[in-house]
């Protein structure tokens, strides 16, 4: 049998195997035709020459990445695992430190590679779209961003639109004023900023304008400059607004749009906005694109198992 044994040099065999050996646990279960054993500051695998070969190659790409971010966790480790080349993981150091320090002294960052490639991207574009599943952090990061901004007076406001689609016809059966009807519909928006900015700071900005939230057929007719404007659940958009709210950018302004395109709720035959957008534009300069991935998603373990049994189901039918 084939042998290959791999040492830990300047790197802490703890922190490297993680705690009770999880992520060697992850290594045999990516590798499960090899016998994989970690004792001390070494690993030891056994098995196919091939495999082996894979296996150093991969693990030497996890060391280089706990050298340069001194962590590594299970979506790394998936990441790492199932990557072609290290671009589809590595980011500058810049984009994983804190973008802001939250309510409460929480430190609020991006997690994963595709979400500092986001941050990288905001950065180097005035207009980026942020495209991927529920729970990627892709409204998050980018709410934290404009938060970032703002606290830095890059910009002088900060709007957060969605397109009203859920809430539809059904808008005129809820209680209260407008504003009333739509806050439900705005809570996640909410919930980012109730995380970075304390209630009264919070409840001031929202008064005085600092911070708008608004349905995006309030945009029409605006020039929006000096802002951060984030367009959530864009794949709701027609090709009508989609042009409406992209020609409203002024000057200093940064546009972040997010969506999934998986999940759009616009009537049938109707074109997703989105989807159109990211055709029209993919070659435009200054216009920025990141596709997250379930790896992306902060989750329970046991949730990816749910998933996956879910998944194993809808296959069969």
């Amino acid at each position: 049998m084939n042998e290959i044994i791999i040492e830990l040099e300047e790197i802490s065999p703890k922190e490297f195997f993680g705690a009770h050996n999880i992520n060697i646990e992850l290594l045999k279960k990516h590798f499960p035709k090899l016998k994989i054993v970690a004792r001390g500051n070494k690993v030891k695998a056994f098995g196919d020459e091939e495999l082996l070969e894979e296996f150093d190659r991969r693990i030497t790409m996890l060391l280089k990445h706990f050298g340069k971010y001194n962590k590594i966790d299970e979506n790394t480790i998936e990441r790492v695992l199932t990557s072609q080349s290290s671009d589809d993981y590595t980011t500058s150091k810049e984009s994983g430190q804190v973008i802001v320090h939250g309510v409460g002294g929480k430190l609020i960052k991006a997690q994963t590679a595709n979400q500092r490639k986001l941050v990288e991207l905001m950065r180097k574009n005035d207009m980026v779209f942020a495209i991927g599943p529920a729970g990627t952090g892709k409204t998050y990061t980018g709410v934290a961003l404009a938060v970032q901004a703002l606290k830095n007076k890059e910009v002088k406001r900060i709007i957060l639109t969605r397109p009203a689609v859920e809430a539809g016809e059904n808008l005129g059966f809820l209680p209260g004023d407008l504003k009333e009807k739509l806050d439900p519909y705005m809570q996640p928006l909410y919930d980012a900023l109730r995380d970075m900015i304390a209630p009264e700071k919070l409840a001031m900005y929202i008064e005085n304008g600092t911070i708008q939230i608004a349905p995006l057929a309030f945009m029409r007719g605006r020039t929006l400059d000096n802002a951060f404007v984030i367009l959530d659940e864009g794949q709701n958009t027609t090709h009508a607004q989609m042009k409406m709210f992209l020609t409203r950018m002024g000057k200093n302004a940064k546009f972040l749009l997010t969506g999934d395109p998986g999940q759009i709720d616009l009537p049938r035959r109707t074109i997703s906005g989105l989807k159109e957008a990211l055709l029209i534009l993919k070659n435009v300069e200054g216009v920025g694109m990141i596709f997250l991935d379930d790896k992306d998603v902060i989750r329970h373990s046991l949730v990816k198992k749910v998933i996956e049994a879910y998944k194993s189901i809808e296959n069969r039918e």
